[in-house]
């Protein structure tokens, strides 16, 4: 058997640090088909080449394995060069000066296999679900038989055979004491066709759920560590066929006492619903809101209009559930109308908190990619490893920006440009806050009646 010395190249702690669940899954899988497994954080370890240098000279593995979670940050206000994809190189350089070969995988990757794999000199790539093919990776290596250099996209692994992570009990200690959350991943795979997302290229379009059991037997174990603020990754967690539901049932009858929160997409749902989870723990909600008219809406493929957003966003109110939106301007359909239009609507929602974007990151594959090359605004083939950004032909982007700003500049609950956001974020940081922090910024009329697991912040704390 082998020795293998997984790395989480992730370094980004915007919003807040990520415990580097696919570092762990693949360490899984690696572990129980016999190998050792090493897991190494970059950032845990204080982001030092010289700290890795030294592990891979101790731990002297067979091999080595590269998680990139990202490809940038995905904000067009800050994102000039690929800091990300230059980081993972330099981390790349390192592992190699051990003469040991290199695999790199994970969802950044996977978006740009071919480029990175070169601009990164790895010697070998995953794409997609990497478990079984890690695992089989290594055992073809090891029996030096021909090995291709990506392992390209397969059938997605069904709900019930997804690996659970190997928690790493010091990488738990770690980001409990820094974020105060831990991500975990009840299903695989995207129904929703939004244009410009890459959910189902990375993980399919059928979802694949975990048993429920499987997850709240995995949420009781973080518990013993500590764990009580979760938030669950999936790409929409209001699945239509309502596995989250049972989620939020079985949470209940266990008794597991969690604060969570989650991806969820603005739609049909039912107060008995929304009391359900909030009794499973439900702190906040994510919403993939996306758009932020009914034209642009369409634009992007979504499946509701601005209408529907207003109701869910109400029903979330009387409940008392803290929502974020989160909405990009500038994509197909937009003009100086709808940008106005959509900062009139985005206001217009009660007691939520909303995050603007201001243009779309393209990747190939994408409908969103497809239509900008009709358009004429990238050719095909064009690399994309340096972040390229949609903006609707036409759509004057500085105008767009000026007018997002004066729209937005009276609420601190309206986070524009997306760095005004965490600039806020790090003063909560720095007066001792854990967790996801942007519900801090929303009061609703009377006060909510179960407070939050993190602790109610003044209007002090954003001083400056």
């Amino acid at each position: 058997m082998a020795t293998i010395f997984l790395i989480s190249a992730n370094t980004n702690v915007e919003p807040y640090p990520v415990y580097p669940i696919g570092m762990s899954v693949i360490a899984g899988a690696l572990h129980h088909a016999g190998h050792k497994v090493i897991q190494y954080d970059m950032l845990a370890a204080g982001n030092s080449l010289e700290h890795l240098r030294k592990s891979l000279t101790s731990a002297a593995p067979d091999y080595a394995g590269i998680s990139i979670r990202n490809v940038d940050n995905v904000d067009s206000f800050t994102s000039h060069t690929n800091k990300y994809i230059h980081k993972a190189k330099l981390i790349v350089d390192t592992v190699k000066e051990t003469g040991i070969p290199v695999i790199a995988g994970g969802a950044g990757f996977s978006l740009l296999p071919e480029e990175i794999l070169e601009f990164t000199g790895a010697d070998y790539g995953i794409v997609g679900e990497g478990e079984r093919k890690m695992v089989d990776l290594i055992s073809s290596l090891e029996q030096k038989k021909e090995t291709p250099q990506i392992y390209g996209r397969e059938k997605g692994i069904p709900g019930n055979e997804i690996q659970v992570p190997h928690w790493s009990p010091e990488l738990l200690r770690y980001y409990i004491a820094e974020s105060g959350v831990i991500n975990v991943q009840t299903k695989r795979g995207c129904e929703h066709r939004c244009g410009y997302c890459t959910y189902p290229y990375l993980e399919g379009r059928k979802m694949r759920l975990r048993p429920v059991n499987e997850v709240a037997d995995e949420l009781e174990m973080l518990r013993t560590y500590g764990a009580d603020n979760i938030f669950f990754t999936d790409s929409v967690l209001n699945d239509r066929d309502g596995h989250y539901l049972q989620l939020a049932e079985e949470i209940v009858r266990r008794k597991i006492e969690i604060s969570w929160c989650g991806f969820f997409q603005p739609g049909p749902i039912e107060q008995d619903e929304l009391a359900l989870l909030k009794r499973s723990g439900l702190q906040a909600m994510e919403v993939g809101t996306d758009a932020a008219s009914d034209a642009t809406l369409k634009g992007l493929h979504k499946s509701f209009n601005f209408a529907e957003v207003m109701r869910f966003n109400e029903k979330c109110v009387e409940q008392k559930i803290p929502c974020a939106h989160f909405v990009i301007f500038g994509g197909p359909g937009e003009t100086m109308d709808t940008v106005r239009e959509g900062i009139k609507n985005m206001n217009s929602l009660r007691s939520c908190v909303v995050f603007p974007f201001s243009g779309i990151r393209l990747h190939e594959g994408t409908p969103l990619f497809t239509r900008a090359v009709k358009e004429g605004l990238i050719h095909p083939g064009q690399s994309l490893l340096e972040p390229f950004y949609y903006f609707s032909p036409g759509l004057d982007k500085d105008e767009m920006n000026t007018a997002l700003i004066q729209g937005f500049k009276k609420r601190r609950d309206r986070l524009f440009p997306p760095d005004e956001g965490q600039q806020r974020i790090n003063i909560m940081k720095k007066f001792g806050f854990r967790g996801i922090l942007w519900d801090q910024l929303i009061k609703f009329d009377d006060q909510l009646a179960n407070k939050t697991s993190s602790k109610p912040v003044t209007d002090s704390a954003y001083a400056g």
